[in-house]
């Protein structure tokens, strides 16, 4: 008598939860509830949209950021720490969600469509940069005030030519819009 022996998995297991599906905003905020796994999203958003990552690399990289130090100065403990709850914890919930596609006996992560969803919510500001809702708001601003001083006479050029105001400002927007999207595409996290 033999006995049917189960076909190992190369996956966490788990099938993804919401496959061909937009993710829920409860997924959302599940995945995004913890720092880690934002981390873990931020590397995969750096590397090529095809690559494939190793498990060690990402545990490395996000011990760095956690401790605020250089790749090469992360210790071993620091790596491990974090590779065993990516291992055990965030990387499957990541899997099972759609997230990533997770081989936790091959140790590899790949991307899915699904990441491209939270680049919204993953928008950081570093340092002393403007949030580019107030830079909007500020163009906008500007804006009003050259067609009131244009209206007013203020700004002889353009006194009595709506069309040539109005092509100045729309100019002006279409120019900050441009740059917006420049700088979001090349600082995704």
């Amino acid at each position: 008598m033999q006995l049917n022996q189960p076909e190992l998995s190369t996956t966490t297991g788990t099938e993804p939860a919401n496959r061909d599906a937009t993710l829920s905003q409860d997924c959302v905020f599940t995945v995004l509830s913890n720092a880690r796994r934002r981390f873990a999203i931020k590397y995969l958003n750096q590397q090529a949209t095809d690559d494939c990552v190793e498990l060690r690399d990402l545990a490395e990289q996000i011990a760095a950021w956690e401790n605020d130090i250089p790749i090469e100065e992360v210790t071993y403990k620091q790596r491990k720490r974090v590779y065993t709850s990516l291992y055990q914890s965030h990387l499957p919930k990541l899997h099972e969600l759609d997230v990533v596609e997770y081989d936790c006996n091959r140790g590899t992560i790949e991307r899915t469509e699904a990441v491209g969803e939270l680049d919204v919510y993953l928008e950081v500001l570093e340092g002393n940069e403007i949030p580019w809702s107030d830079f909007t708001v500020g163009v906008a601003a500007v804006n009003v005030a050259f067609v009131f001083a244009a209206a007013m006479g203020v700004v002889p050029f353009f006194t009595g030519n709506g069309f040539a105001t109005a092509a100045v400002a729309a100019g002006l927007f279409l120019v900050v819009a441009l740059a917006h999207t420049v700088y979001t595409r090349r600082r995704r996290l």
